[in-house]
C-alpha cells in the first residue's frame, strides 16, 4: 500500500477548510438569512467549472487583540477569475462567515491583486460585497487597505467595466469602493449601504431610523440613486449581472460582443404610427417604442426606479449593444430635472468611455420649473447632461417623436452637440416653447382677447409645431414614418460603425460636478 504524501494531505485539508469558510454553523446562519455563501455566489454567476481561485492560502498576520487565534485560509474574501458566457471576468466575493467578511490588510491585498489583473488583462471586475467593514483590530492597516482599493477603482474607471453587487452589509468606508464603480446592484431586504449606521445617526442627530430605511435597497434605488437596481434574492441578482455583462465590452480597447439575433432589422411596426396621441398634452409610454425598436424587444434598464421621467439602459440592434436614453412622457410629462439629468449624464459618459453607441429618443417639453429645482442647482445638473452629450465621440442617433422645446431640445443629443444622424417623426414639434406660451409672450397686447390669442396660437402651431423648419436648416436629417423607426435607426448605426472622432488634447475635462 502506497503511503499518502503528507504534503498532499495537508493541501487537501487546507482546501477543505477554505471551502468551509467560517464553518457549518455560520454557513447555516447565512442560509437562514436567505443569503448564499461567497463560494455559492461564484458558482451562480460564473460559467460552470470556469473559476480559477487566487490567494486561497492567504491569512492575516495581525496579532492584535488575540487575532492570531482566529485565522482562516483566504482571510474572508474569495478572489479569482472565471468566465461569463465564455468571456473573461475577474471577481472577488467577500465571505461574511469569516470574521464578518471584515477587510484586513491582507484581505485588501487580495482584492487589489484582482483589480490590477483586470486592468492589465482588459477584463471587467465584479465585486460581491458582504462585509461588516474594516477589521477594527487591525486599525489603520485596515483603513490603508480600503484606500488601496479606492485608488484602483479610480485608475480602473473608464478602462474596464466595474460592477458592484451588494449582498449584505456595506457600511463606513466600504461604501466608497462600490460608489466609484460603474454599476451597483442590491438585494432587497438583505443588503444595505450607509456611511454611518442607525446607532451613530441616533447618537449624533437624535434621528431614529432603521438600517433598511437608512440604506436599504428601496432607499438607494428610489431616493438616493446610489444603486442602479435591486433584485428579490441572490440568485436573481447574479443572473441579471450575467445578463448585463453580456451587453458590455471587456475593456475600453474592446467592442461589445455581437450576439446572434433573430429579428429582422427592416421590421416595420405599424402600431407606432398611432403611438402619439392627438392631444399634445396626453402622455404615452415611451417604453413601447424602445421595445419595438430593440432586437427581440430586449431592454436592460438601468435605474428603473429613479427619475423615471427619463429611461436609460441597453438594447441591441442587429446583435450589437446600443445605449438608450429616452424621455418618458408618463412621468412629469418627460421634463428634464435635476435627478433625470444626473442619471442620464452618468449613463452617457459610461457609454462614451466604452465605445457603446447611443440612441436618444426625445419627447421633452423643457426643464422642470420650480423654486426647488433652481435652488437645487438645476442649471449645473442640466449642464452635466449637456456636457456628457457634447464630449461623447461615439455614434449618436437621435429620434424626436413629439416635443423638443427650448434648451432641452439642445441638450438631448441635438445636431448642435455633434449628433451624427438626427431623425424626427411627422408629429415632432421643435420650437423655443409651446405655442400658447409663445403666443402670450409675442402678443402680450392681445392678452385681454382670448379669440386673438387663440388665432395667434394656431398661427404659431402652423409655423413651428412640425419638424420642417428644423429640417430646412439641416438640424434634422430626415422626417421618418414612425413604423420605419427600427429600420432607419439600424441603418444609421450600421453606417456609423467606422466613425472616428477625436476631442482636443487635454489632461481631463472639468465636467460641472
Amino acid at each position: 500500500m502506497v503511503q499518502e504524501n503528507p504534503i498532499i494531505k495537508q493541501l487537501a485539508t487546507i482546501r477543505e477548510k477554505a471551502r468551509q469558510g467560517g464553518g457549518e454553523a455560520r454557513i447555516e446562519v447565512q442560509h437562514k438569512k436567505g443569503k448564499l455563501t461567497a463560494r455559492e455566489r461564484l458558482e451562480v454567476i460564473l460559467d460552470p467549472g470556469s473559476f480559477e481561485e487566487y490567494g486561497l492560502f492567504v491569512q492575516h498576520r495581525s496579532t492584535n487583540f488575540g487575532l492570531e487565534k482566529h485565522k482562516a485560509p483566504g482571510d474572508g474574501v474569495v478572489t479569482g477569475s472565471g468566465t461569463i458566457n465564455g468571456r473573461l471576468v475577474f471577481i472577488y466575493s467577500q465571505d461574511f462567515t469569516v470574521m464578518g467578511g471584515s477587510l484586513s490588510e491582507t484581505n485588501a491585498g487580495k482584492i487589489c491583486k484582482i483589480m490590477d489583473m483586470a486592468v492589465q488583462n482588459g477584463a471587467p471586475v465584479i465585486g460581491i460585497n458582504d462585509s461588516g467593514g474594516a477589521r477594527i483590530q487591525e486599525g489603520v492597516a485596515s483603513l490603508g487597505g480600503y484606500a488601496e482599493v479606492f485608488q484602483r477603482n479610480v485608475m480602473a474607471s473608464g478602462v474596464v467595466p466595474q460592477i458592484s453587487v451588494i449582498m449584505g452589509p456595506c457600511a463606513g468606508g466600504a461604501v466608497y469602493s462600490p460608489a466609484m464603480t460603474d454599476f451597483i446592484f442590491m438585494v432587497k431586504d438583505s443588503s444595505y449601504m450607509f456611511v454611518t449606521g442607525p446607532d451613530v445617526v441616533k447618537t449624533v442627530t437624535n434621528e431614529v431610523v432603521t438600517a433598511e430605511e437608512l440604506g436599504g435597497a428601496a432607499t438607494h434605488t428610489k431616493k438616493s440613486s446610489v444603486a442602479d437596481g435591486a433584485f428579490d434574492n441572490d440568485v436573481e441578482a447574479l443572473a441579471e449581472i450575467r445578463r448585463l455583462v453580456d451587453f458590455l465590452p471587456l475593456s475600453n480597447r474592446d467592442r461589445a460582443p455581437t450576439r446572434p439575433f433573430f429579428d429582422d432589422p427592416a421590421r416595420l411596426e405599424s402600431s407606432l404610427d398611432t403611438l402619439i396621441p392627438d392631444n399634445p398634452n396626453q402622455p404615452y409610454d415611451m417604453k413601447e417604442l424602445v421595445q419595438k425598436v430593440a432586437d427581440e424587444g430586449d431592454f436592460f434598464e438601468i435605474q428603473k426606479d429613479y427619475a423615471a421621467n427619463i429611461l436609460t439602459g441597453f438594447i441591441r440592434l442587429e446583435g450589437q449593444t446600443v445605449g438608450l436614453v429616452a424621455n418618458q412622457p408618463l412621468v412629469l410629462a418627460g421634463c428634464l430635472d435635476i435627478d433625470s439629468s444626473r442619471k442620464a449624464a452618468r449613463f452617457v459618459r459610461f457609454c462614451d468611455a466604452f465605445e457603446i453607441p447611443i440612441l436618444t429618443l426625445v419627447d421633452v417639453p423643457g426643464f422642470l420649473p420650480g423654486v426647488a429645482q433652481e435652488l437645487g442647482g438645476v442649471i449645473k445638473h442640466g449642464a452635466k447632461l449637456l456636457f456628457a452629450y457634447g464630449e461623447a465621440t461615439v455614434p449618436k442617433v437621435t429620434v424626436i417623436t413629439r416635443k423638443a422645446y427650448g434648451g432641452a431640445y439642445d441638450v438631448m443629443s441635438s445636431k448642435h452637440l455633434r449628433g451624427d444622424i438626427n431623425y424626427a417623426w411627422p408629429t415632432a414639434q421643435i420650437a423655443v416653447m409651446g405655442a400658447k406660451g409663445a403666443s402670450e409672450i409675442l402678443h402680450r397686447a392681445d392678452l385681454h382677447d382670448p379669440a386673438k390669442i387663440a388665432a395667434h396660437t394656431k398661427d404659431y402651431e402652423d409655423r413651428f409645431a412640425n419638424p420642417f423648419i428644423a429640417a430646412e436648416r439641416g438640424f434634422i436629417d430626415d422626417v421618418i414614418m414612425p413604423h420605419s423607426t427600427r429600420r432607419r435607426v439600424a441603418r444609421a448605426f450600421a453606417s456609423l460603425r467606422g466613425k472616428e472622432q477625436i476631442n482636443p488634447w487635454k489632461k481631463h475635462d472639468n465636467i460641472p460636478l
